[in-house]
């Protein structure tokens, strides 16, 4: 469904990587009857259009001795939602922001190496935030589901 506007090459070499983005191109090619010079090509192509954005590793917080998850939803008046989403990227200890549709105008993921660093981000950069009408805070206490990206 989500890739239509792929061959079934390109589907097959994407499926494979969203299990193993370590795979190497001669396995990939391997599983999908192709050189490994080839199955090169089409990754570099799929980089190249923007399909595959990155590579990365994904580190589980909760299993890090002290570390928290937070997440925060932030409505702020309009004439200042720039000015709170450019403080908010500047911040190491946030990891993700989302400007989402309904009350709420952010959606806003934290992670602290402990309470204590994380009760210094909500005083120190998230408190004095200008023109905050409202914001909520969620601790993580487990991660039950957590997919990364688009899954076929």
């Amino acid at each position: 469904m989500f890739l239509d506007g792929l061959d079934a090459l390109d589907q097959k070499i994407i499926r494979l990587l969203i299990e193993n983005a370590r795979i190497s191109y001669s396995d990939i090619g391997q599983n999908v009857g192709l050189s490994r010079v080839a199955v090169k090509a089409r990754i570099q192509a799929l980089e190249q259009r923007g399909i595959i954005e990155e590579y990365t590793t994904i580190i589980n917080p909760q299993k890090i001795s002290g570390a928290m998850s937070c997440y925060f939803e932030i409505e702020t008046l309009p004439d200042t939602l720039n000015r709170v989403i450019k403080a908010l990227k500047e911040n190491q200890i946030i990891t993700q922001i989302y400007r989402v549709t309904g009350k709420n105008k952010l959606h806003v993921h934290a992670v602290a190496s402990s309470n204590e660093e994380m009760e210094r981000l909500i005083e120190q950069v998230i408190d004095p935030l200008p023109g905050v009408v409202s914001c909520d805070c969620n601790m993580i206490l487990s991660r039950i589901k957590d997919i990364k990206g688009l899954r076929l």
